[in-house]
């Protein structure tokens, strides 16, 4: 089964967007069980999995995130070493399991695109399908 893919515009420099309901509303197109890889194809952009029911661990991550890898004076030319570090240390994609046709996840478990170097427009998600064994 081919990868599906969707996009977002973000509106901040550095913001988590919550991208669950999008990849749940693909899985009539996938098979009821095996898992599905989710993957941002930006090097400034990550995906991750933590809780979503309160906002305040969301800013608290990427308030976390800041000083890890702040803006500083680095090679890069650009001048966004800082979002290419933040998605090396959080990654550019999650495996994630589907069961009876549902994403398993926690109670509290949303998943995120992580903007590091925006504002940006169409940003690209790409949701894999993986069968079950």
């Amino acid at each position: 089964m081919p990868a599906l893919t969707f996009n977002l515009d973000t509106t901040e420099a550095c913001e988590l967007v919550d991208i669950t309901d999008a990849v749940s509303g693909m899985l009539p197109d996938m098979p009821s069980a095996g898992a599905v890889l989710v993957s941002s194809v930006h090097t400034t952009a990550a995906i991750m999995v933590n809780e979503g029911h309160d906002p305040d661990v969301q800013a608290d991550l990427l308030r976390a995130l800041a000083p890890l890898a702040a803006r500083d004076d680095y090679e890069h030319a650009e001048g966004n070493s800082d979002a290419h570090l933040k998605v090396a240390l959080l990654g550019a994609s999650q495996l994630i399991p589907i069961s009876g046709g549902r994403l398993q996840l926690g109670k509290w478990q949303r998943i995120f695109f992580c903007e590091f170097d925006g504002p940006r427009t169409s940003r690209m998600i790409v949701v894999t399908p993986l069968a079950g064994a």
